[in-house]
């Protein structure tokens, strides 16, 4: 069963942060209290960027993400800011508590296609929110694409105006934002790519909403950012009589000479993270390459074929396995694949193993379930879609949960906004890492990883969602220039912070 979960990483979708909105009315907060206080968080942005003398100038829509616009810039006007609003349709057709808010701003509303962006200091875009699911057109679209070319700095409210909450992506032009402020909760769409990178800083400001009345037993989160809060509670301690096995003993299969150097990483990856004993299983022509290069520390083993390796699969002292790292794609390597699947060992398929079971997610499936043992794989997106297809189409974060509960497995689809997935519907959206981590063995490191904190006995989501949040602070550490190699040694400076950290160091709060 999955270890509680600060709600403080919990993410929203559109439908979800409704509701609520809907809870937290129903309890008794004001709707438009929510929205007074929203719109104070946006005003509180925008005068932490802008002297008091610029210009500023606020985009409204007809929904309550204009409600929140009317409030910011009263507020704004109320502290001595010059402030032109302008509204995207008619002030009559508003409604509920957008009406209220636009009725208490006394100064003049401009059409939209009268202003020019590029002549202020600061645009605030409080255009469409998150719930938006088609694509801006019309003026509202070339005021969009006014704001991006006039370059100035832009605070957008809940999500840049033409962007999915849910998926991240669009249809249409999107605001470019400087900073987004949204409320209670962070949303998919903000964390998932492009949204991510079109979202800019994001404040997240609470307004009142109680996590206590959201949350609850019976509606508990199953969507999260990724942040050590989330998998800390299970992350591998050493006790002062540990000795190696205790620790964990990890099998790396591996191939034939052509691919020595991607098991290699692995194991080392799985020694760095706490591992007690890494083996690499190798083909006998390969044994005498790996025995001949370091280090020391990693064992070899000859397997001349898939009944070797499933006598070494069933020594009680493994804790882990690996497979698919240089595997490669011939006869042995499927021989290989299916002795994992039979084993009853914690396993992470990567790589060429993914490759080996395309287009046969559902049998694969089928062998998960009987072998009785956690199980995790780790494809990019190339590997995915030979395995799963569309795998329905939708959001990364929709495709990876529907592969999850697919094949019965966590389901790691990497990328720069990777998605963790498990199969009962709890995910996670990772936001570490860097560009310089898109280099050959980066995810065999990953991939050593997970397997070497499953072998530490960890449950296969949190191992895997420590895993990816940690290999991308090992890439943000080595930066520009990195090679595969340098992440194993990235790793122990990064476990020693997470040794040495206090309790709120732990919260997973935004970096």
């Amino acid at each position: 069963m999955a270890a509680a979960v600060d709600s403080d990483l919990a993410l929203l979708d559109v439908a979800g942060m409704a509701e609520a909105d809907r809870l937290t009315i129903a309890a008794g907060t004001p709707g438009a209290a929510l929205m007074e206080r929203a719109g104070r968080a946006v005003a509180d942005a925008v005068d932490r960027r802008t002297p008091p003398g610029a210009r500023i100038l606020v985009l409204c829509g007809p929904g309550n993400n204009g409600g929140d616009g009317f409030v910011a810039a009263r507020l704004l006007a109320r502290r001595g800011r010059p402030v032109t609003l302008a509204l995207a349709g008619e002030r009559e057709r508003l409604s509920g508590d957008a009406a209220g808010m636009a009725a208490a701003w006394t100064g003049p509303i401009e059409p939209i296609d009268g202003v020019r962006p590029a002549d202020y200091g600061l645009i605030v875009d409080a255009l469409f929110g998150a719930g938006l699911n088609r694509p801006l057109e019309g003026a509202v679209a070339e005021l969009v694409e006014a704001v991006n070319a006039a370059g100035r700095p832009v605070v957008a409210v809940d999500v840049p105006s033409g962007l999915s909450g849910d998926t991240g992506g669009s249809e249409g032009p999107v605001i470019r934002a400087t900073e987004t402020v949204t409320f209670f909760r962070l949303k998919p769409g903000h964390l998932l790519m492009p949204g991510r990178s079109l979202c800019g800083l994001v404040t997240l400001a609470e307004i009142g909403i109680r996590a206590d009345v959201v949350f609850t037993p019976e509606r508990p989160a199953v969507l999260f950012r990724n942040a050590p809060g989330l998998w800390r509670a299970s992350f591998p301690v050493l006790a002062p009589d540990t000795h190696k096995y205790r620790r964990g003993a990890v099998l790396v299969v591996a191939g034939g000479l052509a691919g020595v150097g991607a098991p290699r990483l692995s194991a080392r990856a799985a020694l760095r993270i706490g591992a007690g004993l890494a083996t690499i299983a190798c083909r006998p022509e390969a044994l005498a390459a790996h025995a001949a290069r370091g280090p020391d520390a990693l064992m070899q083993r000859a397997v001349a074929d898939g009944a070797a390796l499933e006598r070494l699969l069933a020594e009680k002292r493994l804790s882990a396995v690996l497979v698919g790292p240089a595997l490669g794609l011939d006869g042995e390597a499927r021989e290989a694949v299916a002795a994992v699947l039979r084993s009853s060992v914690p396993a992470v398929l990567d790589a060429d193993a993914l490759t080996i079971l395309a287009g046969s997610a559902a049998r694969a499936g089928r062998q998960i379930a009987r072998r009785g043992a956690p199980c995790v794989l780790t494809p990019h997106e190339g590997e995915f879609a030979r395995l799963f297809g569309d795998s329905g189409g939708g959001s990364k974060l929709d495709r990876a949960r529907r592969a999850a509960a697919e094949i019965g497995a966590v389901v790691v689809l990497k990328g720069a906004d990777t998605v963790i997935a498990a199969p009962e519907g709890r995910a996670a959206i990772n936001a570490t890492g860097c560009p310089a981590l898109a280099t050959a063995g980066s995810g065999d490191v990953l991939g050593g990883m997970v397997a070497g904190l499953l072998a530490q006995g960890m449950p296969a989501f949190e191992a895997a969602c420590a895993a990816v949040w940690l290999h991308g602070r090992a890439g943000e550490a080595r930066g520009v220039g990195l090679v595969a190699d340098d992440l194993p040694e990235a790793i122990p400076p990064l476990l020693r912070e997470l040794q040495d950290a206090g309790p709120e160091d732990w919260s997973g709060a935004e970096r």
